[in-house]
């Protein structure tokens, strides 16, 4: 027995009732939350510095293990990214720089595809290579930043 069927978005000609400006601005609920929350909290980290000592929380693995992980310097890298201080924030996390270009891209191409209304296409099975692909790119980076030969490049 198959499982749910996604149901595709309602798309009409001209005059429908899922083609106006009224059902393109529902569509983009879920997209355009997502910008007001990440422009939020980048504009919070452009104003809080993180690299000045107690204003953040330390990484709890970081604080435990001595290690770091995928995510540490991640703040610090945002609010440089938010002065436009690129070498600050690749020194702080290369990772993350590398990932904003890519989010940016993935965030448009789904707004894009609300905007437009266009059916989500059935998949009878999802596609598990890039969670994957992501899970090893992010513990490969992390065993990396901790090796005593790359720190001087990848420690924050």
């Amino acid at each position: 027995m198959p499982g749910p069927q996604r149901r595709p978005l309602p798309v009409s000609g001209a005059g429908g009732a899922a083609s106006g400006p009224r059902a393109r601005l529902t569509r983009l609920r879920a997209p355009g939350a997502v910008a007001v929350a990440i422009a939020g909290a980048t504009c919070w980290l452009a104003l809080v510095d993180p690299h000045t000592p107690g204003q953040y929380g330390v990484c709890p693995l970081l604080a435990l293990t001595g290690l770091y992980c995928a995510g540490c310097g991640g703040l610090r890298a945002t609010h440089d990214l938010a002065h436009g201080d690129l070498a600050g924030a690749w020194a702080m996390n290369p990772l993350l720089v590398l990932a904003v270009p890519l989010v940016a891209v993935l965030w448009a191409r789904w707004a894009a595809r609300r905007w437009r209304g266009a059916p989500v296409p059935p998949r009878e099975q999802p596609r598990l290579w890039p969670a994957w692909s992501l899970l090893v790119v992010v513990v490969g980076y992390s065993v990396l930043r901790n090796v005593p030969a790359l720190a001087p490049v990848l420690a924050p």
